[in-house]
């Protein structure tokens, strides 16, 4: 119990991590990072706005936006089958979310012009830049994991800890609280380092040197998204299915 409570201490510490200066909001007593908030605000509003439009008028023949639209729900269908199996239908939505909040996030570092908007202290950059965004989408696929295999196997679903043998029960036990680490800080490293080597290299030569560098960091970006949702489904399927 004591190594459980020590992992989720540890977790709750890297939710205090910071990198620059941040602009802070008092909400109900607690302290919250505003700019996250913002930003992951105008994420959700794209997010949205791209829902009702996709839905608002389907048309028998589609038209252009609408077979985009349905080729990136088929998309996220084909990744949640592939990692789940036959019985990925309830986590599509999940997994279809979780990717498209981090693509979106991801891009939106690269695209919207965050620098305009003055704050008080700190700027405005991409959620996933921030450790607080990347720790809770991690926490949320852990939390997910064992949602799925308590409903599939009850408890019978702890009986995976001490598989093959007992004596690997402190690894197995591990392997779950490190599994939302390596989630939460290979999101949060890689679009951090993108967006500081874009900034160092538009400081240094401005003009035509940072844009192949800003194509690569979409390409990267769009790339990160797919490894968490493809992560993230495979964490649930291997939770139901009850092998590693």
């Amino acid at each position: 119990m004591n190594g459980i409570s020590n992992a989720l201490n540890g977790l709750y510490d890297i939710s205090g991590v910071e990198v620059g200066q941040h602009f802070y909001w008092q909400i109900a007593g607690f302290q919250v990072h505003a700019q996250v908030l913002i930003t992951s605000w105008v994420v959700i509003a794209i997010l949205l706005g791209s829902a009702v439009i996709a839905v608002r008028n389907p048309q028998t023949i589609p038209t252009a936006g609408q077979n985009f639209f349905e080729y990136v729900l088929e998309f996220i269908r084909d990744v949640s089958k592939t990692q789940i199996g036959e019985e990925y239908g309830p986590w599509v939505p999940f997994i279809g979310t979780m990717f498209l909040f981090i693509f979106v996030s991801n891009w939106s570092g690269a695209l919207l012009p965050w620098k305009i908007i003055q704050l008080p202290h700190g700027e405005l950059a991409a959620p996933t830049n921030d450790i607080n965004t990347t720790v809770a989408l991690a926490l949320l696929t852990s939390v997910a994991y064992f949602y799925a295999g308590l409903s599939k196997k009850g408890l019978w679903y702890f009986s995976k800890y001490i598989q093959p043998t007992l004596i690997l029960l402190p690894i197995n036990i591990l392997e779950d609280f490190t599994k939302p680490l390596s989630l939460s800080f290979r999101l949060f490293g890689n679009i951090l380092a993108d967006e500081l080597v874009v900034v160092v290299l538009v400081s240094l030569v401005p003009s035509v040197v940072p844009i192949p560098v800003m194509f690569l960091g979409l390409f990267t970006s769009g790339i990160q998204a797919l490894i968490f949702a493809t992560l993230a489904a495979a964490y649930i399927g291997e939770s139901m299915e009850g092998h590693h």
